[in-house]
């Protein structure tokens, strides 16, 4: 006499289980992202090569250039060809220069994979991307010409590798702009207490802390390698004939790059480097492009 009773009560919670999943299903498609704001301009014509680990992607304007080659090395997870991304900041600059009438740079996008770290040859397995970067140029000249000036341009992950590259080989470029790198003040061999206090001072998320310190670790084997890709150390011995620097980066980075940038502002500045330090109101990687589009194409 139970069991009909059991197996109408059975009934009734299934259907009401299914009504909430489908209901829950309902109200997800509804309230998700639909599209993406796309920028409105004139993308630049791509030509892409190999070169070892080596991916390259060079991006002209259609309206022609002015002599000068910036080398994009690009952030993480993205690739050689997020130049023409019409979602990206990187369409914001371009669209900066159309509307201006500039006559923009040549742009190279440099890749040697989703995640890298540009750092000398040392004990690490992958270490040495800076001497094969560097020893790459002259091969990619032969693809856009012989530049007048080279120019560094990187965000987060690539801001901080322009910042190695830049400030260790100063006479081979004229200006780096790093856009929310990953700078800081503490060594990835410091201690754990001194780590948990510049998480609490900067903001960082310590999800992600943990995995820039594992990042570190991966690229670097001990202090003295640290202190030859760290940018704090590097502009240490900068005069006024260094690479022109425009920093930028957000009050609230999630990776707690807010600080170090501005102490390498600061130090840079003290040194007699030319500097633009944009601090702006936002999260990880707040880009102004505007600025940004004048100080590549001047």
């Amino acid at each position: 006499m139970n069991k009909p009773s059991f197996v109408k009560s059975y009934r009734k919670w299934l259907i009401l289980i299914l009504l909430i999943v489908a209901a829950y299903f309902a109200w997800t498609q509804i309230t998700a992202r639909q599209g993406n704001q796309k920028v409105s301009f004139i993308p630049a014509s791509e030509s892409c090569h190999a070169s070892g680990r080596l991916k390259y992607c060079i991006y002209r304007s259609k309206s022609g250039a002015n002599g000068n080659v910036v080398y994009h090395l690009h952030g993480r997870n993205l690739d050689a060809q997020i130049w023409n991304d019409d979602t990206y900041w990187t369409s914001m600059v371009q669209a900066s220069w159309q509307q201006a009438k500039m006559l923009p740079p040549t742009v190279v996008v440099i890749s040697y994979g989703s995640t890298w770290l540009l750092v000398p040859k040392g004990k690490k397995q992958d270490s040495g991307l800076l001497d094969d970067f560097m020893a790459k140029l002259p091969e990619i000249d032969t693809k856009t010409g012989k530049p007048k000036q080279r120019f560094l341009l990187g965000e987060s992950m690539g801001g901080l590798n322009v910042l190695i590259a830049g400030l260790t080989y100063p006479q081979r470029f004229a200006k780096i702009a790093s856009l929310c790198p990953g700078v800081y003040n503490i060594s990835p061999f410091a201690s754990l207490s001194a780590m948990r206090d510049t998480l609490k001072r900067t903001g960082a998320d310590p999800k992600i802390g943990f995995g820039v310190w594992l990042w570190a670790k991966e690229n670097v084997a001990d202090e003295a390698e640290w202190k030859r890709m760290s940018p704090l150390e590097l502009v240490k011995r900068a005069d006024e004939s260094y690479p022109a620097l425009y920093l930028s980066n957000g009050l609230y980075d999630a990776y707690g790059n807010f600080e170090g940038t501005q102490m390498l502002a600061e130090q840079a500045k003290q040194r007699g480097v030319s500097v633009e330090w944009h601090p702006l109101y936002g999260g990880h990687c707040a880009i102004d492009a505007s600025s940004l589009a004048r100080f590549l194409a001047t």
